[in-house]
């Protein structure tokens, strides 16, 4: 039974893509279109908000990262309210509080009308940015999980492009309707996904967290691509639930202990050995997503390239959408490369190419800013060395964050695990929003990327050291990479045994 299930999963058909499986990966994901949106639409937006709203710099930081505090709370909320009323649930709630944000943003007559939506829209950005990776990752099969878990970031980038492109069209408006209308329109596909995702499955794994076995085998056979997978795949998730593997009841009582939910937090807390590892892991990748600077280029680049020498209003948004158009396309061609090439070698890559574009932007930068005159090659430079981070950022460090947080958690620790892991992301997110003005003021915004430079130094050593390969292994044998006595041959090994024993 053993060998006809490994060859089951190891054939030919287990490399080709469920289209159901990627189908339900991509109405999940397309609540991060939203929050992409939300993120890439705010950094025109803000040039607009300051003229007619006459607020400062501060108020302008504080506008542009408080969606990420407010993110914070919905991750660690999304993680209990997912593991209780399930992932698809926890989604509808997710559209439903950003559809109420961006209906008050594009309101907004005053300031604080603005901030209230823009909170609301944070707590959803929380639930979204959890849910839609550990949804995608929980129905993906091994072969291709990068591919899906790496659409999320993919739509966050399709959102922030299309934020970008309302900006410049929205900006031809008056004044006062120009940015409601940017912000506004934001709800139109809250509704859409509210409908969408009530059509799609509930994942798998929470079904057998519940102990709704039989639900949970139906799923499978509609995302595996042979009734052979997706017994095996029921089996491991079945094991890793606490539940043995010969039961065929389609109801289960599951063990208080492997609960989702029950005493995961104390877990968490007072971790074991290779629990810790995965902790470190999951928040360092998180954090240094965000340190090493890419929201200052989305968030801040219209005065980016106002610093580099660009001064038309209207030829900074063009600029802008160029760095939207440039994170879409590699994130693009990185979906399809992370089940090929592994998440370990397009990391380091990544991050090392964003080395040196980061400290070629700070050089670039600083020239410009102190010439009496404008360097067309410096202005050239500054342009080309913010796309060449953004490309750099989005073939691996970006979609990889998601991908690899999601995956590296036991079953029952995943989704308050990954919550943490996002908590952290959005309270760095937060950091360098509410702080890139003040920090370019105080070291120069060519300092302001040296330093950036020097965070990204720290990351590469952090994942060549810290973080192992997990591509084309399942959720329920990747735990045991992050167990130091126990390396990638010695499970290959162990499992070979096993199979030739039985």
């Amino acid at each position: 039974m053993l060998d006809k299930m490994e060859s089951a999963m190891k054939g030919d058909h287990q490399h080709k893509m469920n289209k159901y499986a990627c189908g339900c990966a991509i109405v999940a994901s397309m609540i991060s279109i939203i929050f992409g949106y939300d993120t890439g639409v705010m950094s025109g937006a803000m040039i607009f908000i300051k003229e007619d709203l006459k607020i400062n710099d501060t108020q302008v930081e504080v506008l542009a990262g408080i969606l990420n505090l407010c993110a914070f709370v919905g991750s660690l909320l999304a993680g209990r309210t997912s593991d209780w009323i399930g992932r698809r649930y926890t989604i509808v709630v997710a559209s439903f509080i950003f559809l109420v944000g961006a209906v008050l943003m594009g309101y907004a007559p005053t300031y604080a009308i603005l901030m209230t939506g823009r909170c609301i829209a944070g707590i959803g950005v929380g639930f979204a940015l959890l849910l839609a990776p550990v949804y995608s990752a929980e129905i993906s099969s091994p072969s291709y999980r990068g591919l899906l878990m790496s659409l999320p970031e993919l739509c966050i980038s399709l959102g922030i492009l299309l934020g970008y492109i309302s900006n410049y069209f929205f900006s031809h408006l008056s004044l006062t309707l120009g940015w409601r209308m940017m912000l506004g329109v934001a709800g139109i596909p809250s509704l859409a996904l509210m409908a969408g995702i009530l059509k799609m499955p509930e994942s798998p794994r929470w079904l057998v967290m519940q102990g709704r076995v039989g639900e949970a085998k139906k799923v499978l056979l509609l995302v595996s691509n042979t009734k052979e997978e997706a017994e095996y795949r029921l089996q491991d998730i079945k094991m890793a639930a606490g539940i043995d593997a010969s039961c065929t009841d389609d109801v289960v009582k599951i063990p208080d202990d492997k609960k989702g939910g029950k005493g995961v937090w104390k877990e968490i807390l007072k971790p074991s050995p290779p629990v810790r590892w995965i902790l470190l892991a999951c928040i360092g990748i998180h954090f240094f997503e965000h340190a090493t600077g890419i929201e200052a280029v989305v968030l801040y680049s219209p005065r980016i390239f106002k610093k580099a020498g660009v001064i038309d209003k209207h030829k900074l948004l063009l600029a802008t959408i160029g760095v939207g158009l440039t994170k879409t396309t590699c994130i693009l061609v990185a979906t399809f490369m992370l089940d090929k090439a592994g998440r370990r070698r397009l990391l380091l890559t990544s991050v090392g190419g964003m080395i040196v574009a980061l400290a070629t932007l700070g050089f670039s930068l600083t020239i410009a800013e102190h010439s009496k005159e404008q360097i067309l090659w410096a202005l050239c430079l500054s342009i080309v060395a913010t796309y060449t981070f953004v490309a750099f950022f989005s073939i691996g460090l970006g979609p990889i964050t998601w991908v690899y947080s999601s995956e590296i958690f036991p079953l029952r620790l995943r989704a308050q695990g990954a919550s943490l892991g996002v908590a952290v992301n959005r309270l760095t997110n937060a950091g360098i929003s509410m702080s890139f003005l003040s920090l370019s003021n105080a070291i120069t915004i060519g300092g302001s990327f040296f330093l950036f430079s020097a965070v990204a130094i720290v990351a590469w050593c952090f994942f060549f050291f810290l973080c192992p390969e997990t591509k084309g292994k399942s959720l329920e044998d990747i735990e045991e990479l992050f167990t130091r006595k126990s390396s990638s041959a010695d499970i290959e090994l162990k499992t070979k045994a096993e199979l030739s024993s039985s």
